[in-house]
């Protein structure tokens, strides 16, 4: 595929209709500093297209667990990815999305918010029964093109509802609501809202933990996650990678603009219901006793879009919801059946694997409808800094593990799994620390230990993919290095071991990659390598035409160049903005 579709495409699947009210939300109750999570994939997006993408081509893989399989040997870090994944779907995916569009649907139409949630899963039932996963494909594009029009059209309004950007930080210092709490200051927009770094100790997004911590949150997600690493590796070959990879970090920059602003703005217009801190006057308004921020977005679009443009953005965003709800319960069963049910019965029917696939559906449906009260009052009731919390105690292992597989050849398959064990167990324990103990909300003593409301999750994160790499590294070092098979073209460092070969994105098995290589040296498909350097020119032409190929490490000098000018001026734009906000 060429560069502009993936890169798009990149961007929507990062930016569902979930991440408006979550990224809303956030900047209607703590200010500007949430466009740090959006403007740090900057890094992460450049890290995927000229680091970890010519790995992964290079071991000719199709998925992650295929990757760390091949790396490692083995299933049993195959099957804990698996089983990761599942708990990942359970906390910040399908539950925030039954929140989010039962949130939608409340704001809208006013009703419980249990009865939007039915109403939410039966209309998803419907809807993946009849267009099944093809609707999904074919509706996600037009949903994010009308979702960004509607974006753009809203904050153009809410500008001139407040009389311009220049009046933001007046206006949004004054939004305090009628209702208050005695004796405290919860209700008080904060002072430094319009500053994006804030103090490492006392700040509620610190600077440490919003460059490094979440750095390795990003890591996971852009590097790791097999949704987002299969579109980058169905580009044409490197140039489109990398163009792709480029595309959606020049989009992650709107956000700030088209969300985080206008759930400011939200907040400044409708004080009493956003930015309401008494405990019965937020049950009333969202039915979540700590705070309202959430309804930031929705009740932008419920006053102030036009009649016409309202009903299509609600109507887009349902539609988004649900496109989103159906690929999870799709790619969930599917995960569960293939990786673990048949696993331990390989014998298994088809119809058993279908039974099977809809049962863990449903289970996965009941767990996270139960789980959503949790969700509710988590964080300060901030759907979008829950997420990241809960990604902060699960994924930095694998962030670490990834990159030390990538990075340092001596990593074996057994420093690999109890490295994920002990960070598991740890990430686990601070996970259950923070449910037990939620954020209270205001003018209630916060009776926490010290060890939790001490270090931050962003903190944390840092902590603990540092811990799983020192386990990862000692444990390597005190058993036997990886067979070279398990490290030939698989690390960063291996690519170059043997003469440059083509290898197809597009692989079945390691069998068939084996066979496909064996006994002669693939064409070199351009003159641009990775021999010599990231952006420098390679030597040698094959006298041969070279056969057809989805993707290769080969591009032409005149794209790398071009690409990598790029980076540089993505890089300065980026490095701008943050100067600008800090």
């Amino acid at each position: 595929m060429a560069w502009w579709p993936i890169g798009a495409s990149l961007f929507a699947s990062s930016e569902g209709s979930g991440l408006f009210i979550g990224l809303a939300g956030s900047g209607a109750a703590s200010g500007v500093a949430v466009a740090g999570f959006e403007w740090n994939a900057t890094y992460v997006l450049l890290a995927l297209a000229w680091v970890f993408v010519p790995v992964y081509i290079s071991s000719g893989i199709v998925t992650m667990p295929e990757y760390l399989g091949r790396r490692f040997g083995g299933e049993r870090i195959r099957s804990y990815l698996a089983v990761l994944s599942l708990l990942l779907s359970v906390f910040t995916k399908i539950s925030t999305d039954l929140y989010s569009g039962a949130l939608f649907v409340q704001v809208c139409l006013g009703w419980n918010l249990y009865l939007s949630t039915v109403l939410m899963l039966v209309v998803t039932a419907l809807y993946t029964i009849a267009g099944g996963l093809a609707a999904v494909i074919y509706t996600d594009t037009l949903q994010t093109f009308v979702m960004i029009i509607g974006a753009v059209i809203l904050t153009i309004t809410a500008f001139n509802k407040i009389g311009g950007y220049s009046n933001l930080e007046r206006i949004y210092s004054l939004a305090v609501p009628s209702k208050v709490i005695p004796n405290s200051s919860c209700h008080l927009p904060r002072q430094d809202a319009m500053h994006l770094f804030r103090d490492a100790v006392t700040g509620d997004l610190p600077w440490p933990g919003m460059t490094l911590g979440l750095t390795i949150i990003a890591t996971w997600y852009w590097c790791t996650d097999q949704v987002i690493v299969q579109r980058s590796l169905s580009a044409k070959n490197m140039s489109h990678v990398k163009g792709a990879s480029l595309l959606a970090a020049y989009l992650k920059m709107l956000p700030f603009i088209f969300i985080i602003l206008p759930g400011m703005i939200s907040r400044a217009l409708y004080p009493d219901s956003v930015g309401c801190v008494d405990p019965e006057e937020c049950v009333r308004v969202c039915g979540a006793e700590v705070g309202c921020s959430n309804i930031a977005f929705p009740k932008l679009v419920i006053e102030l879009m036009p009649s016409g443009l309202r009903g299509l953005m609600i109507a887009v965003m349902m539609a988004a919801l649900m496109s989103s709800l159906t690929s999870i319960f799709n790619s969930s069963s599917t995960l569960f059946t293939m990786d673990i049910w048949k696993k331990q019965r390989p014998r298994a029917s088809e119809r058993e694997l279908l039974l099977v696939g809809r049962i863990v559906t449903v289970i996965l449906v009941v767990v996270s409808v139960v789980w959503i009260p949790i969700l509710q009052s988590a964080n300060s009731g901030q759907l979008y800094v829950y997420i990241q919390s809960v990604t902060s105690c699960l994924a930095p292992p694998v962030t670490a593990v990834f990159s030390l597989a990538v990075f340092w050849q001596r990593t074996n398959e057994q420093g690999a799994f109890w490295g994920l064990m002990v960070g598991l167990v740890v990430g686990v324990c601070r996970m259950v620390l923070e449910f037990a103990f939620p954020p209270p909300r205001c003018g209630v003593l916060d009776s926490a230990p010290a060890v939790l409301r001490g270090i931050h999750y962003l903190h944390f994160a840092i902590l603990l993919c540092g811990l799983t790499a020192v386990v990862v590294m000692v444990v390597s070092l005190a058993t036997p290095p990886p067979p070279p098979e398990q490290v030939r073209n698989l690390t960063w460092w291996t690519l170059t071991e043997e003469p440059q070969r083509d290898i197809p994105l597009q692989k079945v098995s390691s069998i068939s990659h084996r066979c496909s290589s064996h006994g002669s040296d693939s064409a070199r498909g351009g003159p641009c390598g990775w021999q010599t350097g990231l952006c420098v020119t390679a030597g040698q032409r094959s006298d041969e035409a070279p056969p057809p190929r989805n993707a290769s490490l080969q591009e032409s000098v005149f794209w790398s160049r071009f690409c990598c000018v790029n980076a540089l001026l993505l890089v300065s734009v980026n490095i701008f903005l943050y100067a600008y906000f800090a």
